[in-house]
């Protein structure tokens, strides 16, 4: 039975009511969280990815990934309060729909995290060589620091900062709150000073036309966008900590993805308006696909004078409209911010993993702790291996669509799940319930899959053969393994030594264990 097999809910929430968390957020606190999670890789590396699919267009996009990622965020925060464990969608899966759509979430959730490690790891390497070509007043050889997909060979400085976070990881680092919300000011302080130096110079008749490749092409644009909002589960996630949940999430949901879709629209409103987005074309007037050999070889023959061409894309328009100080100051943000981003999305291909192999879905190995680190040293190694990997091989507009496709998966089944739930378990204490749950959860459904079918077909492809790979790993492996499946019921999302969660805290938020971080 496909919805056999489900993790009992009152285990896990018997697990949950153990950490007595104190709730503390007010709607303010819930935005600036969401801001801080969700601001980042997305609008520093994947601008010139959207212009050569929409052009102008993509300020469309932007608004389109961002509505369908704020009704998938409600349908989020209604289950996160609910199981307020720190399982993600994996454990969610697992109470609602049963095991197999849970090993199917945690598979997806696999694909996410780790491809998207490496995204971010490719896109600190256009910003890192970027930034020491014009500090050193270089040229630096695309062989080494571009994927064979990208007019290169292999992307050596993607490898160096995936295997250093690798390391830091396995050490026990752990990014404190402290530090997190510096970054998280870097990062917003640099998008603010392109903002303010590219729109008072904005030239509309860069604007034309505003759709080069059609509806298709802004829907392209908005599916590998969706990236730039990932993230924003961290509010969903904060339900607990949250004082008047059914108020607060809401505003603090909204209110951060729409201030975040506000930013974007500025940033892309500069990139357009000063040095243009027109998609490149080819020799017979099609339009190139991003990341392919044909538009890296366009590239490289108008030395890369062409926002599409920039593995920078706001530190080059800054140069381009003649700030190039501040230029290299946006990129230094971004070379400073975005490892800590690689950190975040290893921690939570982490803590996936070694959930999974605690309930006996994957090997136990998986889930070995480091006896003098005290961190799964196993799972780390092998992620970050895969991640070096990734970032060292395939452009990041690539790597994006692949974890993508997997986000946008796993919110599907959330949205699913709440449905299902109102349904089968209706007196069930929601401390947040999701406002017009018939409008909402449908319309969530059908946002994820029109992204999901707007991505390339190499990814959805992709995603399908790591789906069946996921299947038959299932089936020939874990069924027979499952701790639910042999009777043990036990939750070990928030085990004393599961990896730590993919979103620092706030300073002064209180974290499992009741001490404030």
């Amino acid at each position: 039975m496909i919805f056999g097999r489900i993790k009992p809910l009152d285990a896990i929430l018997a697990t949950a009511e153990k950490k007595s968390l104190h709730r503390s957020l007010g709607a303010f606190q819930l935005t600036m969280l969401g801001i801080g999670a969700v601001i980042g890789t997305g609008i520093f590396v994947l601008t010139a990815e959207a212009a050569q699919k929409a052009g102008p267009g993509m300020m469309i996009s932007f608004v389109i990934a961002g509505f369908v990622c704020a009704v998938a965020a409600l349908c989020y925060a209604e289950m996160a309060s609910m199981v307020p464990v720190s399982g993600s969608a994996y454990t969610y899966s697992y109470a609602v729909m049963g095991e197999l759509i849970a090993w199917m979430v945690g598979w997806a959730l696999i694909l996410e995290y780790a491809v998207a490690a490496g995204a971010v790891s490719v896109g600190w390497s256009g910003y890192m060589i970027g930034y020491l070509e014009h500090a050193l007043g270089t040229d630096i050889s695309d062989a080494w620091t571009r994927g064979p997909f990208d007019g290169g060979l292999i992307n050596l400085p993607a490898m160096v900062i995936a295997g250093l976070v690798t390391l830091l990881l396995v050490r026990g680092t752990k990014e404190s709150a402290t530090v997190n919300a510096v970054l998280v000011a870097i990062k917003i302080v640099a998008l603010l000073a392109f903002i303010a130096l590219s729109v008072p110079v904005l030239n509309m008749k860069q604007f034309d036309p505003f759709a080069p490749l059609g509806f298709g092409g802004i829907s392209a644009a908005a599916a590998s966008i969706f990236f730039a909002y990932v993230g924003f589960d961290a509010v969903s996630t904060a339900a607990e900590e949250t004082k008047n949940p059914q108020r607060n999430m809401p505003i603090g949901l909204i209110g951060s993805l729409g201030i975040c879709t506000v930013f974007y629209l500025l940033v892309s409103a500069g990139v357009i308006g000063t040095v243009g987005a027109q998609p490149q074309f080819g020799t017979h007037g099609e339009a190139l696909e991003p990341g392919s050999r044909e538009l890296a070889a366009q590239c490289s023959a108008i030395a890369d004078q062409a926002v599409v061409c920039s593995k920078e894309a706001l530190a080059w328009t800054l140069r381009q409209i003649g700030w190039p100080q501040i230029g290299n100051l946006v990129g230094l943000a971004a070379i400073l911010a975005l490892p800590s981003v690689i950190l975040m999305m290893m921690f939570g291909q982490t803590r996936i993993f070694f959930v999974m192999s605690r309930d006996g879905l994957l090997p136990q190995l998986f889930s070995k702790v480091h006896p003098r680190y005290n961190t799964p040293h196993v799972i780390t190694l092998l992620t970050g291996l895969f991640v070096a990997l990734f970032s060292a091989f395939f452009p990041v507009g690539q790597l994006a669509n692949i974890s993508n496709s997997g986000t946008l998966f796993a919110f599907m089944a959330v949205s699913v799940a709440v449905l299902a739930l109102r349904r089968t378990d209706p007196t069930r204490l929601r401390p947040f319930r999701t406002p017009a749950i018939l409008l909402v959860a449908p319309l969530s459904i059908a946002g994820c899959l029109y992204l999901f079918f707007s991505l390339d077909q190499k990814s959805k492809m992709l995603f399908l053969g790591w789906a069946i790979i996921g299947l038959a790993v299932y089936f020939l492996y874990s069924r027979n393994r499952s701790h639910v499946g042999r009777g043990i019921i036990d939750v070990h999302e928030d085990d004393a030594d599961t990896p730590p969660q993919p979103v620092p805290p706030l300073p002064g938020v209180h974290t499992p264990g009741g001490k404030d971080a």
